[in-house]
């Protein structure tokens, strides 16, 4: 029992002797001189284990786990001081100017769709909108049915649908199920918009893309006209665009979900040339949308609207190619 009380004794003296000489050691040579006076072949550790078999079972045990304790503190020591060894020769020989500036570090900023998505969000928001989301995998039914796009509707043409193999689930071809999904959970009045992606499968070109992001916005309550359509539509633009001229006009157009529709265009100003440019489509909610949604036509009216983020972005930032901001060139994302 003495014997073994003494062996104890002496291995932590050993680790006690070996944590000091590591923590002098100046050199990689002075590591490894170490190394093999500890935990070599023929180390102070190594020694111990040949005095192992002479003791009784329960004192055998013992001991071995205090060797392989002190050999595992020992490798740890030697690891942490091996890197600070490594790490301050890069330096030797080298004058440090304490007093120079450091190296600036270069911060990430925010990709320009999502500073319009941003803006566009605030500007809404200020003007009591409610910013909501919706699944980007969506139904048949929210997608088309609900929206008064039945399966044989020849208006389902103009949305290139991307389906998935699951029964009647497809990427979204554009926000507006929101619309839907919203008002089946919430009474009127209110008001909403989304931005979030939508997918078409058709081929890309300077103004198209497979993937882009849509705002969608509704205004559902008693008594709602274009007007007040028109007067929410100008100020978004005015204060978008930080433009309190900004000329828009409403032209006839056709969407299956809206009753009338129409499409805005800006007067925009490019290269000293004014010109008309296709902006958002809306129109006054159908009254088919609304009895989808559970809620009664003649008692609610409301206008929906869509627009194309990428092109609030292109207008703004003068960006002549959708397909830039999908392309990951830092020399053009730099540049906000």
């Amino acid at each position: 029992m003495k014997e073994f009380s003494k062996i104890i004794f002496n291995l932590e003296d050993i680790y006690s002797r070996a944590k000091k000489d590591i923590l002098e050691a100046k050199t990689q040579e002075d590591l490894k001189r170490i190394l093999k006076k500890y935990l070599g072949k023929e180390g102070e550790v190594r020694s111990f284990t040949k005095m192992i078999k002479k003791f009784p079972p329960q004192e055998r045990k013992e001991t071995g786990r205090k060797i392989n304790i002190i050999k595992n503190e020992i490798e740890k020591i030697l690891s942490k001081k091996e890197k600070i060894v490594k790490k301050s020769k890069r330096f030797e020989g080298k004058k440090i100017d304490v007093t120079a500036p450091g190296k600036k570090i270069e911060r990430g900023h925010l990709h320009p769709l999502t500073l319009v998505k941003k803006e566009v969000e605030e500007i809404f928001q200020s003007m009591g909108f409610s910013v909501v989301e919706g699944p980007e995998i969506e139904t048949e039914w929210y997608n088309f049915d609900a929206l008064n796009i039945p399966k044989e509707h020849p208006a389902r043409d103009m949305w290139d649908t991307l389906w998935l193999k699951e029964d009647k689930l497809l990427l979204r071809t554009h926000a507006t199920p929101v619309d839907v999904r919203y008002m089946e959970k919430h009474n009127p009045p209110l008001r909403i918009i989304t931005v979030g992606r939508i997918f078409r499968h058709e081929a890309t070109d300077f103004s198209h893309e497979i993937n882009f992001y849509q705002l969608e916005g509704l205004m559902v309550d008693e008594n709602i006209s274009v007007a007040n359509f028109k007067a929410v539509i100008q100020e978004f633009l005015k204060r978008f665009f930080k433009d309190k001229k900004i000329q828009m006009r409403l032209r006839p157009s056709f969407f299956p979900f809206t009753k009338p529709s129409f499409e805005i265009d800006i007067l925009y100003e490019r290269n000293k040339e004014k010109k008309w440019i296709e902006t958002l489509g809306a129109g006054m909610v159908h009254p088919n949308v609304f009895l989808a949604a559970g809620l009664n036509p003649k008692q609610w009216q409301g206008f929906a609207f869509g627009l194309g983020l990428d092109r609030l972005a292109m207008i703004k930032y003068k960006v002549p190619d959708i397909r830039l901001f999908y392309s990951g060139d830092l020399r053009f994302l730099y540049q906000f």
